[in-house]
C-alpha cells in the first residue's frame, strides 16, 4: 500500500504543468487520497518507534535488539506521564487526517488505532490510574512472573553472542530497580488504602520463595551460562559464568529477598481480606473500565453475568448428550466425579503427556489446510511449564515467536499436580493454545508486513482469546473430538469460559468469596479443585481479563453464522477465516463492520 501511495504522489508531481495550472479534478482527488494515506503511515510509524523506545521489552519480544540493553522505567511518574502525553499527541495527529479519503484497509487501521488510543488515554484518568499503579505486582502478571523466563536462555531474549549475555545483565539491572520501585508504589497503596487481596500477595510470596530457593547455580537467571552456543570463546565463557554467579548472588537474590520480606512483613498484614475489586477504593470504576477494555464492548457487568448463566445452561445440555452417549448412569455431577477420578483419564507420566501433545500437533498439521488459506511460517514448539511458576500457571499457555521465525512460538503445557491434568482435555487445550488458536492468530498478524506495527504486534484480549476459543470449536470440522471423552473435554473447556463470565462478575460486583466461586466451578464442570482454585485466584488477581474469551468467541461465531446465511453457496470458510485473521486483532465493532463489508462485496461479485 505504501508503494502505491508513493507512486501516486510521484505521478501527480510529474504531470503538473510548469506554470502550476489547476490539475484535473480526478488527479487532485487522487493526490489528496494519497496524501492522507501517507500522513496515516507516518503517524503509525512515528508512534510505534516512540512506543518501542519507551517500552524496550516490547521491542525485545519482536526480535528488535536496538534497545536490548535497556529494561525501561516502568511505573515511574515519568513513564506514566510519557505514556499519557504520547496518547494525547497520537489522537491529535489522527484527528488531522481525513478518514473518508482513506482506502477500506486504511480506514480499518484508523479505527483500530483510534479505539486503542482513546481507551489507553481513558485509563490515565486519575482515579483509574491510582487504582492500578498502587498495585504493581500480583501473582499472575507481575514482572517477577515473566522476567525469569525472559532471562533463562529459553525465552524471548536471545543468547547467541557475548553482547546478548552482557545485555541481559544490563536489563536485569533495570529489573532490580523495578522491584525496588514496586515496593515504593505498594507503600503508597498502603497509605491510600489501595491494596491487593491477601491471598494474591501470599501467592506472590510463594513465587518469590521459589525464586530465592533456587540459589545461585540452580537459578533460572543462571541458566544461560550453563550452556553456551558455539562461537563464544572459552575465556568469555569463564568470565560470563563468574559475572552471572556474582550478579545472582549479590544483586538478584537480595532484590527478591527485599521484595519478599516487604510483602510478607509489611504488606500482607494490611492487605485486603476481601477479593472483589469493588471492595477497594476506586475499584468499582476500575472494574467497569477493565470490562470495556477486555471485551471491547459497552456490555455491563450484569449483562455479562446473565450471558454466562445462559451459556452454562446451554452447554450443560450438550454435556448431557455426551453422558448419555457413553451410557453413564447418573447425573452430570456424578459423571464429572467419574471423569475426575477414573485412572484411565490420568496421565501415565509427564513424558506421556508431552508425547500426546506432539501427536495432536501432528494430526492438526495433516488437516488444517481444509479451513485456512494461509498457514504461519513461524514454527511451533511444545514445552513443559517452567517449574518456578507451574503451581499458579494455567493448564497451558502460548508465548509468541518472532516474525522472521528465528524464535518459535511456544505452547507450554502444565504438568504440575500431574493426576489433575486429565487426558480428556488435551485436544481442546492444544487447539486453543497452539494450532489453529493462538499460534495461528498471533503469527499470521506478525508475518503480515502490509499491516502497521500496532496491528501486527498489538491487539485486544477479546479478539485474541475469542479467536482461540472459536478455534477450539473447529476441532469438529478438522476431525477431532470423535472420542466422546475428548468431546466432553471440549465442552468442559467451553463451560469454563462461560463460568468465567459468571464468576468474574460475581467476585468483582456481587461480593462472591473465593470459596463460593471455586464451588460454583466445581458444581458446574469436571474441573479438578487444583484447576478451579488456580482459575478463581487468577480472576481475583487480574479482574476482567477472563470475560474476553466468551464475548469474543460468540461475536466471531455470530458473524460466521451471519455470513453463512447471507451468502449461502457463496460462503467460503477459508475466505471468512482470512477476513477475520489478516487485519490483526480488531475490536469487536471494527471486526463486525469489516465482515459486513466483506459480505456485501461477496454478494456483489
Amino acid at each position: 500500500m505504501r508503494t502505491l501511495v508513493l507512486t501516486l504522489l510521484a505521478a501527480t508531481a510529474l504531470a503538473a504543468p510548469a506554470l502550476a495550472a489547476p490539475a484535473p479534478k480526478g488527479a487532485t482527488s487522487a493526490a489528496a487520497r494519497a496524501g492522507e494515506a501517507e500522513k496515516l503511515r507516518r503517524l503509525f510509524a512515528a508512534s510505534d518507534e516512540a512506543q518501542l523506545r519507551r517500552n524496550p521489552i516490547q521491542a525485545l519480544f519482536r526480535g528488535d535488539l536496538r534497545y536490548a540493553a535497556e529494561f525501561g522505567d516502568y511505573i515511574t511518574d515519568r513513564y506514566v506521564a510519557g505514556e499519557k502525553a504520547a496518547a494525547e499527541a497520537d489522537l491529535a495527529a489522527l484527528a488531522r487526517i481525513d478518514r473518508p479519503k482513506l482506502s477500506a484497509d486504511d480506514r480499518i487501521s484508523y479505527d483500530v488505532f483510534k479505539w486503542q488510543t482513546e481507551l489507553t488515554l481513558k485509563g490515565y484518568r486519575p482515579d483509574l490510574l491510582k487504582a492500578q499503579v498502587d498495585r504493581p505486582i500480583d501473582h499472575f502478571s507481575g514482572f517477577q512472573v515473566f522476567v525469569p523466563d525472559l532471562s533463562s536462555g529459553e525465552g524471548a531474549a536471545p543468547f547467541k553472542t557475548v553482547a546478548d549475555y552482557e545485555n541481559n545483565l544490563k536489563r536485569l539491572d533495570g529489573y532490580i530497580l523495578y522491584l525496588d520501585r514496586a515496593i515504593g508504589r505498594m507503600k503508597q497503596g498502603l497509605a491510600d488504602g489501595v491494596v491487593n487481596p491477601r491471598l494474591v500477595m501470599a501467592n506472590v510470596v510463594d513465587q518469590l520463595d521459589a525464586i530465592i530457593g533456587q540459589g545461585v547455580e540452580g537459578s533460572t537467571f543462571y541458566k544461560p551460562v550453563t550452556k553456551f552456543p558455539a562461537g563464544i570463546a572459552a575465556a568469555d565463557q569463564t568470565r560470563l559464568k563468574a559475572e552471572y554467579a556474582a550478579f545472582v548472588r549479590e544483586r538478584l537474590l537480595p532484590a527478591h529477598v527485599r521484595l519478599r520480606d516487604f510483602i510478607r512483613n509489611d504488606y500482607l498484614p494490611h492487605a485486603r481480606a476481601s477479593v472483589g475489586l469493588s471492595q477497594m477504593p476506586g475499584g468499582a470504576a476500575l472494574y467497569r473500565y477493565l470490562v470495556e477494555s477486555n471485551t471491547t464492548t459497552d456490555m455491563t457487568p450484569e449483562a455479562i453475568h446473565q450471558l454466562g448463566l445462559s451459556e452454562v445452561d446451554r452447554i450443560h445440555g450438550e454435556m448431557e448428550k455426551v453422558k448419555n452417549a457413553v451410557g453413564f448412569k447418573g447425573d452430570l455431577h456424578r459423571f464429572a466425579d467419574f471423569l475426575r477420578s477414573d485412572p484411565r483419564f490420568k496421565p501415565a507420566s509427564a513424558q506421556a503427556m508431552r508425547e500426546a501433545f506432539f501427536d495432536i500437533d501432528r494430526r492438526v498439521g495433516l488437516v488444517v489446510g481444509r479451513d485456512f488459506t494461509v498457514i504461519p511460517k513461524s514454527p511451533l514448539e511444545i514445552r513443559p511449564e517452567p517449574p518456578y511458576k507451574e503451581k499458579t500457571a494455567a493448564g497451558g499457555e502460548y508465548q509468541q515467536g518472532t516474525p522472521d521465525g528465528s524464535r518459535p512460538g511456544v505452547f507450554f503445557y502444565n504438568a504440575y499436580d500431574l493426576p489433575s491434568r486429565y487426558t480428556w482435555g488435551y485436544e481442546t487445550l492444544f487447539l486453543h493454545e497452539g494450532r489453529p488458536g493462538h499460534h495461528f492468530q498471533i503469527s499470521l498478524a506478525q508475518e503480515n508486513t502490509a499491516l502497521p506495527a500496532f496491528q501486527r504486534f498489538g491487539g485486544n484480549t477479546a479478539f485474541v482469546e475469542g479467536w482461540a476459543l472459536y478455534a477450539e470449536s473447529l476441532g469438529y470440522e478438522l476431525g477431532f473430538f470423535t472420542d466422546p471423552y475428548q468431546n466432553y473435554g471440549h465442552l468442559n473447556d467451553e463451560i469454563l469460559r462461560a463460568m468465567r463470565l459468571v464468576v468474574d462478575t460475581g467476585i468483582h460486583t456481587k461480593g462472591w468469596s473465593r470459596d463460593q466461586a471455586i464451588q460454583y466451578m466445581l458444581d458446574n464442570s469436571a474441573m479438578s479443585k487444583t484447576d478451579a482454585t488456580a482459575e478463581v485466584e487468577r480472576y481475583i488477581a487480574i479482574p476482567g481479563q477472563a470475560l474476553a474469551y466468551k464475548v469474543g468467541q460468540l461475536t466471531i461465531r455470530r458473524l460466521r453464522t451471519r455470513a453463512e446465511q447471507a451468502l449461502g453457496p457463496k460462503f467460503d470458510l477459508r475466505a471468512f477465516h482470512a477476513q477475520v485473521l489478516m487485519s490483526g486483532a480488531l475490536p469487536m465493532a471494527v471486526l463486525e463492520r469489516k465482515i459486513d463489508d466483506w459480505i456485501a462485496a461477496r454478494k456483489r461479485g
